[in-house]
């Protein structure tokens, strides 16, 4: 199993809070299969949105919802 990653992003509320304002206009950049793919696609959303303090973009650790029995032991 692949230790799968979601890279999303939007406006918040709160910059450092995690309440998305519009989930219609929640940009998804995409799944990934690392953690290193998926930091290089969130680095690059993210500067490239820097100026902006209301939006955020996060890595979600899919492979931890999907077996979280498993922590971080998968391959």
């Amino acid at each position: 199993m692949n230790k799968l990653h979601l890279v999303f992003g939007g406006r918040v509320r709160d910059p450092q809070g995690l309440d998305f304002v519009d989930l219609d206009a929640v940009h998804l950049v995409g799944l990934f299969p690392d953690y290193a793919s998926a930091l290089d696609a969130w680095r690059a959303n993210a500067q490239r949105t820097v100026d902006d303090a209301e939006m955020k973009y996060v890595v979600v650790h899919l492979h931890r919802l999907l077996e979280p029995s498993l922590g971080d032991k998968v391959g």
